[in-house]
């Protein structure tokens, strides 16, 4: 008959068998990554459709800056909230060009493999604005809101680029405190530098309005961020980001994540890289309509970030960089 272990005993059995779970969680989280990720354009997405109906070819995130800023708006499914945002976005770039006309911009906005009329809308304003002014690229399927901000980017000519979600949940005039934000970091090295929206400010009266099982997940998902990936910034998830032209090729470039945690690799990546980065307090309102599954998405994300740790740490995942085909 076996004697029963002491708890000196039981604790070294249990260490022993966490410390084969994690080793079993490298491997299997080593031997399934991608060593580079998907850059691979199709066909269809190597053009858009311009305001008289013809195809022109997308430029490349590699060629030289021809305009101050590029606006990405990944969108899925949005033919209902995409509007707000656009109305607001073109009315203050316009007003901002009428006040400066060396201030040049263009909005791109990336279907994602929409099954409404999303592209419909969208073309509607590119239509208004003219081609140079507003382009719709349309994937042929769904990529995740990563992967359609990555091609967003990939098609961009600003110096500086904006990525803005669909939905207008950020008032777009505070793009003015991410660009003083992204002005306080310089010199930027190597021309690279990122400012981040934040709603960290607001946190307690998200608190208030939210459910105790949804606080949970919210405060989970920010400690995990916090140790398994990106220290220094308190929101890694809002919308709202300013990236300089260079940072914008080299982390994107570098990209694995095509779903909700890609802005976690993103900062992860740019940390890693020494890529200097702010954070600036922004104006959010919450918006219906949000195609975040809260439970399965936050558990998809939470995998994510174990992921990304691991894949860099274990060497799977480089920091390396390729052009897109």
């Amino acid at each position: 008959m076996a004697l029963p272990l002491s708890l000196p005993q039981a604790a070294a059995v249990l260490a022993a068998l966490a410390a084969l779970l994690l080793v079993l969680i490298c491997v299997i989280a080593h031997v399934t990554a991608r060593k580079m990720p998907t850059l691979h354009r199709h066909e269809e997405e190597k053009f858009f459709v311009n305001a008289e109906g013809r195809k022109e070819s997308v430029p490349s995130i590699h060629d030289p800056p021809t305009r101050e800023l590029s606006v990405v708006v990944p969108s899925y499914n949005e033919e209902d909230r995409l509007p707000l945002m656009m109305d607001e976005a073109l009315d203050y770039l316009e007003k901002r060009q009428k006040r400066d006309p060396s201030f040049t911009y263009e909005v791109i906005v990336v279907d994602d493999g929409s099954k409404d009329q999303t592209t419909k809308v969208a073309m509607n304003y590119c239509k208004k604005y003219g081609s140079d002014k507003v382009r719709v690229l349309s994937l042929v399927k769904n990529r995740g809101k990563g992967g359609a901000v990555r091609m967003g980017v990939f098609s961009s000519r600003g110096k500086k680029i904006l990525m803005a979600d669909a939905d207008g949940a950020t008032k777009f005039a505070d793009i003015e405190k991410v660009e003083e934000g992204l002005k306080s970091l310089q010199p930027w090295p190597n021309q690279m530098a990122i400012s981040c929206g934040s709603r960290a400010h607001l946190e307690k009266d998200s608190i208030a309005k939210r459910s105790y099982f949804r606080t949970l997940l919210m405060y989970g998902f920010h400690f995990l961020v916090w140790f398994l990936c990106v220290k220094e910034i308190r929101d890694t998830q809002c919308g709202f980001k300013l990236l300089t032209r260079e940072a914008a090729s080299r982390t994107f470039s570098t990209l694995h994540i095509e779903r909700w945690a890609f802005d976690v690799e993103l900062l992860y990546i740019a940390q890693r890289l020494r890529i200097p980065i702010a954070e600036v307090a922004v104006n959010w309102t919450e918006i219906e309509g949000s195609k975040l599954v809260p439970f399965w998405s936050w558990l998809q994300m939470g995998r994510d970030l174990l992921f990304i740790r691991l894949r860099y740490m274990t060497g799977a995942w480089q920091l390396e960089t390729r052009k897109c085909n």
